[in-house]
């Protein structure tokens, strides 16, 4: 059982646990580094290769394809092998995917070799979730996958920012090369400061029905599947607006590549720093998870209208900034706490969870992406208009089914059950 603080190896020094959730971060940020990292040069990136914003922004899509699959895969294998070893063969493989990124001779080749970025790239954010969930307990998960966030979440806001100064001095296939580096950095981290987290006698026989049946019970309860959809919707209205902001911003507001990066990061702080609001409030039991995600699908809901609105009367940057930033505020809450509520009542399963997550989140952004190009850059209405709907379906999915559940955060004795589970 996990003590106190979250740290279920009794061998691991405060110090050590800190390392530990570090690298799980790093490894968690492989999905925004691979996908922000190269934002501000996608309009260049176009050019180069005589291709349309529509057919780049697949490069987006089959990484996002890849990042759902990917997790689909390794989460479950995760529960057979353990952690340890899955997470050095992702980073190893991201390392030399990226690497292929930053020579692909056309847009074609580019597309599938995103593909196979997201592919192993996924491996590493899926396992670092349940890596989490190994070492905490039902009741201090939120604060630890906040921590997560909060070490990820670095990605976002230095990855445009990144890819803005590193256009200066070379080209969009550097930034590729810099990924590379980081997949190798991070398959060296996890050798070092990462322990085998699953003991063998608590990994599941490796059959495909074994895993079925996993699956079977995750879907089978209403409470995950509420949390699934949501964070999976509202995480697509994130994905929509990475897809389309970099057009939007530069083509359609005229800001220069370092001008998007700084509106970029700006708003990734400030998804940071609801994430570890939402975290530190639900971690202290004073509120419950569940009415944390309603308060975020509320401000959401709020800034997406705001959003729709001002591209419908096209009411200038300013306001167009002011509803992205309520959005991405409102995701900052339904993150952190759909996570803990997925994960809380199946343990023994929180690999096989772990990649309901990241599937329905990067499987519905795959979707999402390529509607906000239909327009090109002459309109910021197609980027509102799926965020707006992809924010209120989701929280039309958890009203319709959480109604009528408990979930085994809501108190001590669904916390205790859920520890025994």
């Amino acid at each position: 059982m996990a003590e106190r603080g979250g740290r279920a190896d009794p061998g691991v020094s405060r110090r050590g646990h800190r390392a530990r959730l570090l690298v799980l971060g790093a490894l968690t940020a492989a999905a925004p580094l691979s996908l922000d990292t190269y934002l501000p040069a996608l309009p260049a990136l176009t050019a180069d290769l005589a291709t349309s914003p529509s057919v780049t922004q697949l490069s987006l899509t089959s990484c996002l394809v890849g990042l759902a699959l990917g997790q689909l895969v390794a989460g479950p294998l995760s529960d057979v092998l353990g952690r340890r070893r899955p997470m050095m063969i992702g980073a190893a493989g991201f390392a030399v995917a990226s690497a292929l990124c930053a020579v692909a001779p056309n847009v074609e080749v580019l597309i599938g070799l995103r593909l196979a970025q997201g592919l192993l790239g996924a491996v590493g954010i899926v396992v670092a979730r349940a890596v989490v969930r190994d070492t905490s307990d039902a009741t201090t998960s939120a604060r630890a996958f906040a921590t997560l966030m909060l070490v990820s979440g670095v990605a976002p806001i230095v990855a445009p920012v990144l890819g803005g100064q590193l256009l200066r001095v070379t080209s969009w296939r550097g930034v590729f090369v810099v990924l590379a580096v980081y997949g190798a950095l991070a398959g060296v981290a996890v050798l070092l400061a990462v322990r085998e987290s699953l003991p063998r006698s608590r990994r599941r026989a490796g059959s495909a029905a074994a895993t079925a049946a996993s699956f079977r019970v995750l879907l089978g309860d209403r409470r995950v599947v509420a949390c699934v959809l949501t964070a999976g919707l509202v995480f697509s209205a994130m994905f929509a607006y990475i897809s389309g902001s970099t057009f939007v911003l530069q083509d359609l507001y005229g800001l220069s590549p370092q001008a998007f990066s700084g509106v970029f990061a700006a708003n990734s702080v400030a998804i940071v720093a609801s994430v570890q609001v939402a975290g530190r409030l639900a971690g202290s039991g004073r509120v419950r998870p569940e009415r944390l995600l309603v308060v975020g699908l509320v401000v959401a809901l709020t800034g997406t209208g705001v959003l729709l609105v001002s591209a419908l009367l096209d009411a200038g940057l300013v306001g167009l900034l002011a509803g992205l930033v309520l959005t991405v505020v409102g995701v900052g809450f339904v993150l952190p706490c759909a996570t803990t509520l997925a994960l809380a009542d199946h343990p023994e399963h929180a690999g096989s969870a772990s990649a309901l997550l990241g599937t329905s989140q990067f499987l519905v952004g795959a979707g999402t992406a390529p509607l906000v190009g239909l327009a090109g850059s002459r309109s910021a209405v197609p980027m509102a208009a799926t965020m707006a709907g992809a924010v209120l379906l989701g929280a039309v999915a958890f009203a319709v089914l959480w109604r009528g559940t408990q979930s085994a955060t809501s108190g001590p004795e669904g916390a205790e059950g859920a520890q025994h589970n």
